[in-house]
């Protein structure tokens, strides 16, 4: 199991609410919707490699 490392957050107050809602649609926490945009984002980017390669 990877480990996680905590942290707080600032967000702007209507980013968070459109990451709420996100989250609520795809059945996700909004922690867990954050961590799966932040994964998304560095994969596309190549900075992250993809489990499957």
């Amino acid at each position: 199991m990877k480990s996680k490392k905590a942290f707080a957050l600032r967000i702007e107050a209507d980013i968070f609410r459109e990451v709420e809602k996100l989250a609520k649609e795809e059945f996700r926490s909004t922690n867990g919707q954050i961590e799966w945009m932040l994964n998304k984002q560095l994969k596309d980017s190549g900075r992250l490699k993809d489990d499957a390669e």
